[in-house]
């Protein structure tokens, strides 16, 4: 070896299920059993409202009066696993206690699981804690304006986060959780009421309705429906056979300055905690610098393993090529034992660097490569990214490369790669396996110039999935001036 210095319903309760809609073609679902209750926190953290026909949200600075509303619908024993979803939708019907005002509710996925006659603000059911008091949060999938007027239905498309519960993205468990969250300003004004799944009136209960398949499903003789595989395209596969290995992508923008000038670390890792990647690729980390002056790979690592309860690895590459030194530089991080790590300085530097290590997945080496290229000059990013494809090609199989390229699809520089790496978003697509959110089409900044490639030759390394994530607050803000990208591989 060489080593130089998302968007797609099942039942539970009562079933909306028409003998037209079992075809070949799409099939509607309505699950209605939500196993819905709320969450208070302050002198309420141990009561539980799991009983009760309206649930809460509300955002105060006091923490009494904080309430969200979690929801549970059984996608687990109701849809085949790996079952193409179209479409999800989360309704709620506003009930008539709730403010006039109108408010911005985000819906959440919840990670773990709870009883829905138990659970209280502090713990999941009678004797297990939260990880995280209120809730163990995963990432924000949708939002919706909610007026006060009562009787109004509200919708949240959860689409992406159904397709990734049923692809078995997050585990053994395939139940879809979902947490209301109003992520405003502390307001009185602020309560929503919702009616649940005790309300007298079961059309004004909550439901999750299920789009499932088109051509891809068929129907077997007893009536229940099952995937078709996936038709494997040029770059890839969908196949579901093999170890998962997920993978982020994301430039920092100096270790975590958000869009609203705010230097928070664990703002960022939060976030990037709540994706559960396996592998952490971060550019424009900064060591001992003016931005924000700390070790920030010892920051992130350490971070990262207060939020996952698990250990990681890194290796981190001053741009400048001075290993040992403070500076800027490109951090890979692994809950994977690093087997061998690299480190390059670009010829054509500019302050460019290369960041690489080995794991081991599934029996099968991965080669780790990160970068980050020039953002002003295209020529001299095409002259940096040549270099980086030529060192990439001495360094073993299976091979992964990304970073901040600063250059869209159609540029040259991207199109360096093309002879021997696929794009993994690009893939994705293909398959019909990517996912945003409304009005993204995967782009991470201005456009899409973050790139997860891996080898053409890589022949243990399959995409099963590639999603940009919607990183803003309430008031729009994001933890960095990019948006993180995940791809989930196949590890064969």
């Amino acid at each position: 070896m060489i080593f130089p210095s998302l968007r797609r319903v099942a039942f539970a309760g009562s079933l909306v299920f028409t003998a037209s809609a079992i075809s070949a073609a799409a099939q509607t679902l309505v699950l209605n059993d939500a196993n819905a209750t709320t969450l208070r926190g302050g002198s309420y953290a141990a009561t539980n409202f799991g009983s009760s026909d309206v649930l809460e949200t509300r955002a105060s600075s006091d923490p009494t009066y904080v309430r969200r509303a979690l929801f549970k619908f059984d996608t687990d024993n109701t849809i085949a696993q790996g079952t193409p979803i179209s479409k999800a939708i989360l309704t709620v019907t506003v009930a008539s206690g709730s403010n006039d005002e109108t408010r911005t509710i985000s819906a959440f996925q919840e990670r773990s699981s709870y009883d829905e006659y138990s659970a209280t603000w502090t713990y999941r059911n009678g004797s297990t804690p939260w990880g995280t008091a209120g809730g163990d949060l995963g990432a924000r999938y949708a939002t919706a304006s909610v007026p006060g007027a009562g009787g109004t239905k509200v919708s949240f498309d959860v689409t992406a986060l159904v397709n990734a519960i049923v692809r078995g993205d997050f585990g053994d468990s395939r139940y879809t959780r979902i947490v209301l969250i109003d992520e405003g300003g502390s307001d009185r004004l602020s309560y929503k009421q919702y009616y649940s799944d005790e309300a007298s009136d079961s059309s004004a209960r909550p439901t999750l309705t299920i789009t499932m398949g088109s051509s891809s499903s068929t129907t077997t003789s007893s009536g229940s429906t099952s995937p078709t595989p996936t038709p494997t395209t040029s770059g890839g596969s969908t196949s579901t056979s093999g170890v998962k290995l997920r993978l982020l992508q994301w430039n920092t923008h100096h270790g975590g300055y958000g869009t609203d000038g705010v230097y928070d670390p664990n703002r960022l890792a939060t976030w990037a905690a709540s994706f559960q990647p396996d592998i952490v690729m971060f550019n424009e980390i900064e060591k001992y610098t003016g931005w924000g002056n700390q070790d920030q790979p010892e920051v992130y690592k350490n971070l990262l393993q207060q939020k996952t309860g698990k250990t990681w690895y890194y290796i981190f590459a001053q741009e400048f090529g001075q290993w040992s030194s403070n500076g800027k530089g490109n951090l890979i991080l692994s809950t994977y034992p690093l087997t061998w790590v690299g480190r390059y300085e670009l010829v054509h530097n500019y302050d460019r660097s290369i960041a690489a290590a080995m794991v081991t997945v599934n029996g099968r080496n991965i080669t780790l490569i990160l970068t980050h290229l020039d953002p002003y000059d295209q020529t001299l990013r095409l002259t940096q990214a040549t270099e980086v494809t030529g060192w990439a090609a001495g360094q073993p199989q299976n091979r992964i490369i990304t970073g901040d390229m600063n250059a869209w699809p159609d540029q040259t520089s991207i199109a360096q790669y093309d002879s021997l790496y696929n794009d993994s978003w690009a893939v994705a697509a293909a398959n019909g396996t990517a996912y945003a959110f409304s009005g993204n089409n995967g782009e991470t900044k201005s456009g899409r110039i973050d790139y997860i490639f891996y080898s053409k030759s890589a022949s243990n390394l399959s995409v099963l999935s590639s999603q940009v994530y919607d990183t803003r607050d309430s008031n729009g803000v994001m933890p960095s001036d990019h948006r993180p990208v995940l791809t989930t591989f196949i590890v064969k």
